[in-house]
C-alpha cells in the first residue's frame, strides 16, 4: 500500500509539473502576442516618411549611390512599425542597386532604421559598343568585373580597360580586370602614364603609354612586367634614333625588343 501511495504521489507531482509548464508557456505566448500587437500598432514605433520632420531612415556611406533608389527600397515601410521591416529582403534589394557592394540594415528602437552602404570602388573605364553600330558608351568597372554607370559631375583618372564586353559574364570580366590590376601593381610608378590596357586575352596584355610625349603600344605578355618595361625605357633613346616612326613594340621576349609589332 505504501508503494502504491508513493507511486500516485509521484504521478501527481509529474502532472502538476506538466500543467505548470503548460501554464507558463501559455502566459509567454499570450504575452508575446500582446507585445507584438503593441509594437505593431503603437504610433511610437512608426517609421516616419522621408519628407517628415525627423525622418526615421538614416543612410551612411552614400557617395555615388542613388539616394532616391535607397529610399524607394523602403517605400512600403514608411508609415508602418519598424518591427514589420523585412530586414533580409530589404538588404537583398539594396544589393541590386548600382554602386552598392554591401549593405547593412539595423532597427533602432523605437522608430528608426539605420542603413549603412559600402560602395563599389571603380578601377578603370570601359568603352562598350552599342548594338547596331550606334556608337559606344563609357562605363566604369570595379575589381569584381561589375559595370557601373559614371555618376554625374564625377572625376576619375583611370586607364581604359579594353577587351571587356557586356556579353561577358562577371567572372570573365573579373579575370580581365584582375590581369590589368596585376600589371599595374607590378609596374608601380612606371605605370602612371598608361592610358589603356587591352586584356582581351588576359594571358597577353597590351598597353598604351606615354613615353617622351608619344603614345606607344607595348605587348607585355603575362609576366615580368616591371623588368620588361624598365628595359624598354632604358633602351628607348636608342630605339627612337633607329626607328623614329615606330609606335608599337613586342616585349614578350625578355632578351630582345621587337619593333613594329601589332596585335596579339
Amino acid at each position: 500500500m505504501a508503494r502504491n501511495q508513493e507511486s500516485k504521489t509521484i504521478r501527481w507531482r509529474l502532472w502538476l509539473s506538466v500543467l505548470s509548464a503548460c501554464a507558463v508557456l501559455a502566459v509567454v505566448i499570450y504575452t508575446g502576442r500582446k507585445v507584438r500587437q503593441f509594437v505593431i500598432n503603437d504610433p511610437r514605433f512608426t517609421l516616419a516618411s522621408p519628407d517628415a520632420h525627423g525622418a526615421g531612415l538614416s543612410m551612411d556611406g552614400l557617395v555615388h549611390t542613388s539616394r532616391s533608389r535607397v529610399l524607394a527600397t523602403f517605400a512600403e515601410d514608411f508609415g508602418r512599425s519598424v518591427y514589420l521591416v523585412p530586414v533580409a529582403e530589404r538588404r537583398r534589394r539594396l544589393l541590386a542597386v548600382d554602386w552598392v557592394e554591401d549593405a547593412s540594415i539595423a532597427r533602432i528602437w523605437p522608430n528608426r532604421v539605420a542603413v549603412r552602404i559600402k560602395e563599389r570602388a571603380p578601377v578603370a573605364f570601359v568603352n562598350l559598343s552599342i548594338p547596331s553600330g550606334r556608337g559606344s558608351r563609357v562605363l566604369l568597372i570595379d575589381a569584381d568585373g561589375v559595370l557601373l554607370e559614371p555618376p554625374a559631375q564625377s572625376h576619375f583618372t583611370f586607364p581604359v580597360l579594353s577587351g571587356v564586353t557586356e556579353e561577358q559574364t562577371e567572372v570573365e570580366r573579373r579575370q580581365r580586370v584582375q590581369a590589368m590590376l596585376r600589371l599595374l601593381d607590378d609596374l608601380g610608378p612606371l605605370g602612371k602614364d598608361i592610358s589603356e590596357v587591352n586584356a582581351g586575352t588576359p594571358e597577353n596584355l597590351i598597353l598604351v603609354t606615354q613615353v617622351e610625349g608619344r603614345a606607344i603600344q607595348l605587348i607585355m605578355g603575362n609576366q615580368n612586367f616591371l623588368t620588361r618595361m624598365q628595359t624598354f625605357l632604358d633602351h628607348y633613346p636608342e630605339i627612337q634614333r633607329q626607328s623614329p616612326n615606330v609606335r608599337a613594340f613586342d616585349l614578350r621576349l625578355d632578351d630582345r625588343i621587337t619593333a613594329g609589332a601589332h596585335g596579339q
